[in-house]
């Protein structure tokens, strides 16, 4: 399926399990995302998303969002949105 570059990893933290994406591009709640990196390969629905620890459900380019992750992260891993 076809991907779009969406943002960076800049965070992870192990409890909750929670990843901090420097955002590109626009990301909302039911997109799946692809987290690819040097050992990561990542691929999961977003079931929600906060900005400064406030539920939103929809992230801008130039917003950093926190959003739940099933399995480690790391820091500099790009995200895609999976199209379609």
């Amino acid at each position: 399926m076809p991907e779009i570059e969406i943002g960076k990893i800049s965070a992870f933290f192990a409890k909750p399990v929670v990843a901090v994406i420097d955002l590109s591009n626009t990301l909302c709640i039911g997109d799946k995302i692809h987290v690819k990196g040097h050992t990561t390969n990542l691929e999961f629905t977003v079931e929600s998303m906060q900005i400064d620890n406030v539920n939103v459900t929809e992230g801008k380019s130039s917003d950093s969002i926190g959003v739940k992750v099933p399995d480690r992260v790391r820091h500099g891993d790009t995200a895609f949105k999976v199209i379609g």
